[in-house]
């Protein structure tokens, strides 16, 4: 008997660690190239990993929204998401927006986010942010909220 007990314990230890590892931390993303976010989304999404939303989350990182499944999407009371049309550089230097991309960026985001997004006037070349309440609204609160936020890099 007792063996038996000492080989569950082990077993519902090592599935607890398995699971400890099957979370991806989201804080303090700016985001960046959309094509590195889709791949680097791609494979989380193939992971079967759940993302927490703890802080900021803009640009290009709000891809995650639409390539990760919504159920294994949370976020805590410090998730903030910013969004923006996409832009590129112009032959001159400058910073154009790119109605494609953006267009395609917006498609990718689930019917809810797109309906918020439309709401405040769409994607333009100023950040719009989701957060508090109508983030809250949107995506299920994380279960270790309190957790996650205390072992946030200051």
């Amino acid at each position: 008997m007792k063996l038996m007990t000492g080989l569950l314990a082990a077993v519902l230890l090592l599935a607890g660690m398995g699971v400890s590892h099957a979370v991806v931390r989201i804080a303090d993303d700016r985001g960046g190239r959309i094509g590195t976010y889709v791949d680097r989304y791609q494979s989380l999404r193939s992971s079967g990993e759940t993302v927490i939303i703890d802080g900021l989350c803009a640009s290009a990182c709000t891809i995650v929204l639409g390539a990760v499944p919504h159920d294994r999407i949370c976020v805590t009371s410090h998730a903030n998401l910013g969004f923006h049309a996409a832009w590129d550089f112009a032959a001159n230097g400058r910073v154009v927006t790119n109605p494609e991309a953006t267009q395609m960026l917006y498609s990718m985001y689930p019917a809810p986010i797109r309906r918020w997004i439309a709401s405040r006037g769409g994607l333009t070349p100023r950040m719009i942010f989701l957060r508090g309440r109508a983030l809250q609204a949107m995506f299920r609160p994380c279960y270790l909220d309190a957790q996650a936020s205390a072992n946030r890099p200051r």
